[in-house]
């Protein structure tokens, strides 16, 4: 199929292209790497009277260090330069370890970490990495800024907080507290789908080797990415074996609401998150106390 007939802006700066988007508000898109975007307007699920191509615009392929180990992303920042930048693998190691599994190579050379987002496809893994990671999102609008938590960015499938006229230009993840581990896993029916089920899993450890913190978050698993609080909160004060780590990955199968689909039913959606939380947490733990020993 082909796309419906829609206009074409070349933004030559960000002004320009904010302007542009507050003019036409939902009956624009922005267009940066496409990979979402340009499937949809072929299947016509995506019908914009206007595309605003922001591929030009200069500062927008931004990745930086913060201060205590964070990283700051922008919105043309593509995949592939995070999977390559050492930086990446040493201080936000869920995010790089998720990365390979999002797609092939020729989408990851163009799509962006801001445009899945914006796009938010519940069975994407970068959704529930931003959750489990407690990262924040800039909107940026011909009015200002404003930061959101990635817990109130996914508001329901393909629908996030961002404002008609807002571009997400930037995803900052907090610095990785000492003594922690990470941990992405998934099932798919083939290298490259989206996952049947997929979990981004974070542990922090006390000095004596319990748990400090923890975090879970699935993709795959209901409308949005999920969060299964009641799971990470249960392996607090806990030395993580077996015991605490099946309960967490009991009570995060209740926790989330899986869809089913022609390829995996809900039920097994709900088996395959209990068994992959269940080797996410020891892997992380594993992590954490090798993080430790370091």
């Amino acid at each position: 199929m082909k796309p419906v007939a829609f206009d074409y802006r070349a933004a030559e700066t960000l002004e320009q292209a904010l302007a542009l988007k507050r003019e036409h508000g939902d009956e624009a898109r922005w267009l940066a790497g496409g990979q979402s975007l340009v499937p949809a307007l072929n299947l016509r699920l995506a019908r914009p009277a206007l595309l605003i191509d922001i591929n030009r615009l200069v500062g927008l392929d931004t990745l930086a260090p913060t201060d205590g180990g964070g990283l700051e992303i922008g919105a043309l920042t593509r995949y592939r330069t995070l999977e390559r930048d050492p930086r990446v693998a040493r201080l936000q190691p869920l995010l790089g370890e998720a990365l390979g599994h999002v797609a092939h190579p020729q989408i990851r050379n163009r799509g962006t970490l801001c445009g899945n987002l914006a796009h938010a496809d519940p069975a994407s893994e970068l959704p529930a990495v931003m959750l489990a990671l407690d990262a924040r999102l800039k909107a940026r609008s011909a009015g200002g800024t404003r930061w959101i938590a990635a817990a109130a960015f996914f508001r329901d499938i393909f629908t996030t907080a961002l404002a008609h006229d807002e571009l997400l230009e930037t995803v900052a993840l907090p610095p990785l507290p000492a003594r922690t581990g990470t941990c992405f896993l998934e099932v798919a029916r083939r290298r490259g789908d989206f996952a049947l089920m997929g979990v981004a899993a974070v542990v922090s450890l006390a000095a004596d080797g319990r748990c400090a913190a923890a975090s879970l978050a699935y993709c795959n698993a209901g409308a949005t990415p999920r969060r299964a609080a009641d799971a990470a909160q249960a392996l607090v004060g806990r030395a993580l074996d077996d015991a605490p780590i099946a309960e967490a990955a009991a009570l995060a199968q209740r926790a989330i609401d899986p869809p089913g689909s022609v390829h995996a039913s809900a039920a097994f959606q709900r088996h395959l998150a209990g068994v992959l939380t269940r080797r996410a947490l020891r892997t992380a733990a594993t992590r954490a106390a090798t993080a430790a020993a370091a």
